[in-house]
């Protein structure tokens, strides 16, 4: 205990704290991002109801507007869609599925650049050429395209019986696979200022290998920039999900995703059911927004120049 009291001062003293306790929009985001992190945790004891419990769904519950709404049940707050499934419900386990999703591919497309990043800065030659060429060719075209390509040949190359199953993985690696290239030319750009660096030649000098090199010296002096990066690819990652699955090639009705839901309620909008796709839509946009938000907070409080 007299050990952690120092410690937990020394961390609420620092200065990337004290910039957080000082900006207001950051611990606002902080806190809405939080919430939306803890309901899509414990979803299944939060929702009024499992949506994809066949069981508990009634027909003739379907289509019930928001409890406020004329018409409306208390039982379900934000209404009903066609099927009789809970639209509060829904989007709970919704954002389990977008944040999962959003986390997964922001793991895989982090380290893969890190990875190549490393590998292309220290080593360069032909290596960081074919590296920063496949970067260039796949910058050149928009992100969504890539990931729609991507998608497109995983789902291809599974059989039909399994593309729903799948559905998830297939996901992942098309976000991730699109959005590596960041990180790569930011890592590759911090590891060639790093290489040409005295401690770097130190190492060289007592014999420490290339690869103990970049893990040990260079790697934990370019993770501040790829924070920041991973941070605003997450909302990025979340509406690229979304886009695809809007888009019909993402989660399957019968695991829906924000993405989903939108895409399901956008084809009774115009019909008077509007709740189904408003509120999926609103959490969606508020959950990118606080995601960006926090993330700019996080790149001016790590660079002093932008302070």
């Amino acid at each position: 205990m007299s050990n952690f009291m120092p410690m937990l001062y020394a961390f609420w003293d620092r200065d990337i704290t004290y910039s957080f306790r000082k900006s207001r929009v950051a611990v606002i985001s902080a806190l809405v991002l939080l919430a939306i992190f803890l309901t899509a945790i414990f979803a299944p004891s939060l929702a009024p109801q499992d949506p994809f419990n066949i069981a508990e769904l009634d027909l003739f519950d379907s289509e019930l507007p928001p409890a406020w709404v004329e018409g409306g049940s208390a039982a379900y707050l934000l209404g009903t869609d066609t099927q009789a499934r809970d639209v509060l419900s829904s989007i709970m386990y919704g954002m389990r599925i977008s944040l999962l999703v959003g986390f997964a591919s922001v793991i895989l497309a982090a380290v893969m650049g890190v990875a190549l990043g490393l590998l292309g800065g220290f080593l360069g030659g032909i290596v960081d050429a074919v590296l920063m060429r496949i970067a260039d060719v796949l910058l050149s075209f928009p992100p969504i395209l890539v990931a729609l390509l991507i998608n497109g040949v995983l789902r291809g190359a599974l059989p039909s019986s399994a593309q729903a199953e799948s559905a998830l993985i297939v996901l992942i690696l098309s976000i991730g696979l699109t959005n590596w290239v960041q990180y790569a030319r930011t890592v590759r750009g911090s590891t060639m200022v790093e290489r040409r660096k005295e401690y770097i030649e130190a190492a060289r000098t007592l014999g420490t290998g290339k690869l103990a090199i970049m893990i040990k010296h260079i790697l934990p002096n370019v993770l501040g920039p790829v924070l920041v990066i991973a941070t605003i690819n997450l909302g990025m990652a979340v509406l690229t999900e979304a886009t695809l699955s809007f888009l019909g090639v993402g989660m399957p009705p019968t695991q829906p995703s924000l993405g989903t839901l939108i895409q399901i309620g956008n084809e009774f909008l115009f019909s008077g059911i509007w709740w189904v796709v408003v509120f999926p839509a609103a959490v969606l946009a508020i959950l990118v927004l606080a995601v960006n938000l926090l993330g700019d907070w996080l790149r001016d409080a790590l660079n002093p120049k932008l302070r």
